[in-house]
């Protein structure tokens, strides 16, 4: 992987303003990663699996919220 430039760090640490439908696709993302997390807890028994499991779903969501807010 290359060294990020300074433009690719600017971006990554800015604050980016929601655009268009920019903000409903936020939601569509937040939505379907609850109904995940209601289903990985519905269907597994409490522990460090699962609560790594809603760890990363948590990083997905964070991810893919900023795959937009940083790439559009």
């Amino acid at each position: 992987m290359p060294i990020p430039t300074r433009e690719e760090l600017r971006n990554r640490y800015s604050y980016h303003r929601p655009e268009g439908n920019q903000p409903q696709r936020y939601e569509i993302i937040r939505q379907n990663c609850l109904q995940l997390a209601e289903t990985i807890c519905d269907n597994t028994p409490f522990s460090r699996e699962q609560a790594t499991a809603l760890t990363h779903l948590d990083s997905v969501m964070m991810f893919a919220n900023a795959a937009i807010a940083r790439n559009e």
